[in-house]
């Protein structure tokens, strides 16, 4: 049935007078077929094979009309051979081959589809993806077309007219116009000329004078108006420095300079110009180009520090030096030199001129005033915080100085003219003490006492005088066969006289009797030394301790309580050696305390 159709073909394209090559598309063996069929026609062959084609009764062709008839029924690649898609005959042997996108294998016989993605023999662009298919590829894009596109089978961008699909959303009022990957809606109702519509329809006036193309001529201007405008003409105006002619028609030149207000300022040139002027300022002056006149120059400002050694003062066109307090200005008229101050004796005592002042001061015993820093004013040393160990008794103030005084009795002035001495009277012989008393020189005066020895006590010499003490010591002289005088333990009774002053700061105790004992620190199998105050402490003033000095016990009186004078006390003071819980020996020692009434 195939060949019969493949020479019906043949006998269609005689018929028709068209080329016996048949189209590769049909095979191998079937263009055989139709080159035969072609090259002879024979008649009532049928050449349709659809029903619309005349039908004719069949024929009986016999064996050998039919060999005649195909001389290729011996070919061995009839019927396709075996080849899988195109088979060429040799004579002796066949040769099989592809179609375009195959490739033969191996075995001579079966074509496989060439991969063009694989091996590179595609042609596909930037942008495009290379899709194997049988026989062939095509490219594909990497990318969407984009809103409004879409990708057709030979892979290209067509535009979608929505107006066509129905896509749009165009009000009822507007037609659907379609532009390149979008579409517009344009409104049924046109506008009239000078008008242009927006989007929603509306129609809006065409500004026509803001078009580039200028409506109106040079020399006038253009006024928009409602769908249309109008052009007006121009009156001239005139720049800075000109103005209208009489009739308005031109712009002259002003005269500034010949107006009376002298635009320079006064004293100063002005020259006219077209359209303007320029000044000529004197000297000192400079030419503004703001208010457009002569301005005074400044130059203290200009040259700061450079034109004056002190204070520069601006005048009109010109300037002047001053000076500082203290100095005054040289013949040059810039340079400042000292003024001497003291020519003028500004002070009340003594002057020193320094480099641009003077400075004030006063003798000794003055002080400079504080309100005007000239005059000088005494000074109290009395009165100052430290006045009162200025003078040890009493200080007066004078002009420029002080003077210590004394008490009117007892005392002199020391040769420091500060300090009060006391007047030994004792020792002076100024005293009036009978020949049985015996004189104690005290602060400020002098006590005349009769200190006898009691019974069975004598005198042990002469009195030790030192200074403000004096000492009489009474030894124990009992008579014979006198047991009681010599049981009893008080074998010295000693009489001591000392003048303290009145202390002006107490404020730790004072050490002002030393009894020293005769016998050893600490003997061996020795007595114990205990030192007591046994009578005349009055408002416990005093105490007594004893302490160890130069290997010796000594008992230490001390004044722990202030005392005003004038003050008279008789301290009796006891030293006990103690042996076994006894004591064995008692010295008494009396002391007569006078407190002066001054203190220095």
């Amino acid at each position: 049935q195939t060949c019969c159709h493949c020479c019906l073909l043949g006998k269609a394209a005689q018929v028709q007078g068209q080329s016996c090559e048949p189209n590769p598309k049909i095979g191998y063996q079937c263009g055989i077929v139709f080159r035969a069929c072609c090259g002879k026609g024979q008649e009532g062959v049928d050449l349709s094979i659809h029903d619309y084609a005349p039908k004719k009764e069949p024929v009986e062709i016999s064996k050998e009309e039919l060999d005649q008839e195909d001389p290729y029924l011996h070919d061995g690649c009839r019927g396709g051979g075996p080849c899988s898609q195109q088979c060429r005959d040799t004579g002796s042997s066949y040769v099989c081959s592809c179609f375009v996108g195959y490739q033969l294998q191996p075995d001579g016989i079966t074509c496989e589809d060439i991969n063009e993605c694989i091996t590179g023999t595609h042609n596909c662009g930037i942008g495009q993806t290379c899709v194997n298919t049988l026989g062939s590829f095509r490219c594909q894009r990497d990318t969407s077309c984009g809103t409004g596109y879409e990708l057709t089978d030979d892979n290209r961008c067509k535009d979608i007219d929505e107006c066509e699909t129905g896509t749009h959303n165009c009000p009822p009022d507007f037609i659907c116009q379609n532009t390149p990957g979008s579409f517009r809606c344009r409104p049924k109702l046109q506008c009239m000329s000078g008008f242009i519509q927006d989007a929603l329809g509306n129609c809006i006036d065409i500004n026509e004078c803001l078009s580039a193309s200028m409506p109106c001529p040079a020399g006038q201007i253009c006024i928009n108006t409602d769908g249309s405008f109008t052009c007006q003409r121009i009156s001239p105006s005139c720049g800075r420095g000109y103005h209208l002619n009489e009739d308005g028609t031109r712009c002259v030149d002003v005269d500034e300079c010949s107006s009376s207000n002298q635009p320079c300022g006064e004293g100063h040139l002005c020259i006219n110009a077209p359209g303007n002027y320029r000044c000529e300022c004197k000297a000192g002056y400079t030419f503004d180009v703001i208010s457009r006149t002569c301005i005074d120059i400044n130059e203290c400002r200009r040259y700061p520090g450079r034109l004056c050694a002190h204070k520069c003062e601006n005048t009109p066109g010109s300037y002047y030096c001053t000076c500082t307090m203290g100095f005054k200005l040289s013949a040059d008229g810039r340079s400042c030199e000292d003024l001497n101050e003291c020519e003028s004796n500004p002070c009340s005592q003594e002057c020193a001129n320094v480099y641009g002042s003077y400075q004030c001061y006063c003798r000794r015993g003055f002080q400079l005033s504080d309100i005007d820093g000239i005059s000088c004013e005494d000074i109290d040393e009395c009165a100052l915080p430290t006045g009162g160990h200025i003078c040890s008794f009493r200080c007066i103030n004078t002009p420029g100085s002080f003077q210590c005084t004394c008490p009117s009795t007892g005392y002199r002035l020391a040769p420091n003219a500060r300090n009060c001495q006391d007047i030994d009277e004792c020792v002076a012989e100024s005293h009036n003490c009978s020949f049985n008393e015996t004189c104690f020189n005290i602060q400020g005066g002098f006590r005349c006492l009769s200190l006898e020895c009691p019974e069975n006590y004598r005198k042990s010499g002469d009195t030790v005088r030192l200074e403000k003490t004096d000492t009489i010591r009474c030894i124990k002289s009992c008579r014979p066969n006198d047991v009681s005088c010599l049981l009893d333990p008080v074998h010295t009774i000693s009489h001591t006289v000392i003048s303290l002053p009145t202390f002006r700061e107490f404020t730790r105790p004072e050490e002002i009797i030393f009894l020293r004992a005769i016998t050893p620190t600490y003997p061996a199998n020795q007595a114990d030394i205990i030192f007591d105050i046994t009578e005349g402490n009055l408002r416990d003033s005093f105490d007594i301790i004893k302490r160890y000095m130069d290997g010796m016990t000594v008992g230490v009186v001390r004044q722990v309580r202030p005392i005003i004078g004038p003050f008279h006390a008789i301290l009796k003071l006891e030293m006990n050696y103690v042996m076994g819980g006894v004591v064995s020996h008692r010295n008494i020692v009396n002391v007569h305390i006078f407190v002066s009434e001054y203190w220095f």
